[in-house]
């Protein structure tokens, strides 16, 4: 099993370019399921849930061509409607294909899916829509069951802004019968991305990257070719490297609107930067602290709580980080703890006590953005860090390695 080994204490200097988007090409990929023919999407990144999801869509019926970051999938008239276990176990949005086969076929069976064990995310909400709209649902022996004659537009209200249940209504209501109105709908930008081609379908959609998302139900779509958006989460986390490791890194490629809340936290931390377009540069900064709190789009993301609470690691005084989207998304705390950490746990909030030297140590990552917070920790520890169970880092950074090598890392990937 490979794991990485990193030697920390180099400032990174250069420029890394920022690839697509794994939470925008799911559903993008997804989307295909819902009309016949040959669709093209570019700047696909090349990860292990891309992979994953290739299999699965292979298992359903379709087939995969690749070329470079182009990938053309060609949809049959006839598809199978069973996503089986042994596939979507690997990856939590698996459950994107429920809406579509649904919308389409009229009976879907589709496993409970898996994916990083950082709370229970359940599907219920994605469940009770499809109900709302018409659906005949059951979940027996860890299958969800699903069956409709025709789904029906309604309104749609989330109790939660969720992504995933955004984006399976948003696919399902496009072949719905009637308007469908979502309400509490995510914001994400992935969600934009998602409205976008299923307009260049045929699909007539307006309000998305709101929280109300409108969707006029047509009888049929048509396949076309896309664009996956470039990957905001990734962008931060090197973004975060840059601040961490004392050096002159440009992280380019990608839309800094997508990452506002981000970079408005960089300025109260005091990370000197330049911000253009399309790109930022990131020089050297004395690291301030400030706490903060997890809020959906377009509040502080998630997805780099973990790469935020590494950078507090090297700010004295003590940081309050509050965690408001997942149960149980503090799993790298004890990771960190072994490079030297200070940080307590109560309830949703961790409390960093930062401005002390961390040490290499062997550390064990648990998921995919707890892997990057361990890499970010490594890059400035003092001594080597190994880090295994990079798996999880697979799923979403493509080319990590050898990026941040081009850069000045002292960092390589070997294998056991």
């Amino acid at each position: 099993m490979d794991y990485l080994k990193i030697k920390g204490g180099a400032p990174l200097n250069g420029t890394i370019k920022i690839g697509g988007a794994k939470n925008a090409a799911l559903p993008l990929l997804f989307s295909t399921l819902l009309c016949e023919g040959e669709h093209t999407l570019t700047n696909v990144p090349q990860l292990e849930d891309i992979r994953s999801t290739q299999k699965l869509l292979e298992e359903l019926g379709l087939s995969w061509e690749k070329s470079g970051d182009k990938v053309t999938i060609t949809r049959p008239q006839k598809i199978n409607t069973l996503a089986p276990y042994n596939l979507v176990r690997k990856m939590r949005a698996s459950i994107l294909c429920l809406g579509p086969i649904l919308a389409r076929e009229g009976y879907a069976k589709v496993s409970l899916p898996g994916g990083c064990a950082i709370g229970s995310r359940p599907i219920d909400l994605h469940l009770e829509a499809l109900k709302k709209m018409g659906a005949e649902i059951e979940i027996t022996a860890g299958y969800v069951i699903a069956k409709c004659a025709k789904l029906k537009g309604t309104d749609i209200y989330f109790d939660f802004p969720t992504v995933g249940g955004t984006e399976n209504i948003l696919m399902a209501a496009t072949l719905a019968e009637g308007t469908t109105h979502i309400q509490n709908a995510a914001r994400e930008p992935e969600i934009v991305n998602l409205a976008d081609q299923l307009i260049a379908m045929g699909a007539q959609i307006s309000g998305a990257g709101s929280s109300t998302i409108t969707i006029e139900g047509v009888t049929s779509l048509k396949p076309c070719s896309h664009k996956v958006r470039p990957d905001r989460i990734v962008a931060g986390t090197y973004i975060c490297a840059g601040a961490m490791t004392q050096g002159t890194l440009r992280v380019e490629g990608f839309n800094p609107e997508d990452l506002k809340a981000f970079l408005e936290k960089l300025k109260k931390v005091e990370v000197q930067f330049d911000l253009e377009d399309h790109a930022i540069t990131v020089t050297s900064s004395t690291i301030q602290s400030t706490d903060m709190q997890t809020q959906p789009h377009p509040g502080f993301p998630t997805d780099l709580q973990a790469q935020y609470m590494a950078m507090m690691c090297l700010a004295p005084g003590r940081t309050q980080i509050s965690e408001n989207i997942f149960e149980n998304r503090f799993m790298h705390v004890q990771e960190l703890e072994r490079l030297g950490a200070n940080i307590k746990i109560e309830a949703n909030k961790a409390l960093v006590t930062g401005g002390t030297q961390l040490t290499g140590a062997p550390v064990m990552a648990t998921d995919l953005r707890a892997s990057a917070c361990l890499v970010l920790a490594g890059l400035v520890a003092h001594g080597t860090t190994e880090i295994r169970r990079i798996y999880h880092l697979d799923r979403g950074y493509a080319g990590l390695v050898e990026k941040l090598q081009s850069v000045g890392a002292q960092i390589e990937r070997l294998s056991e």
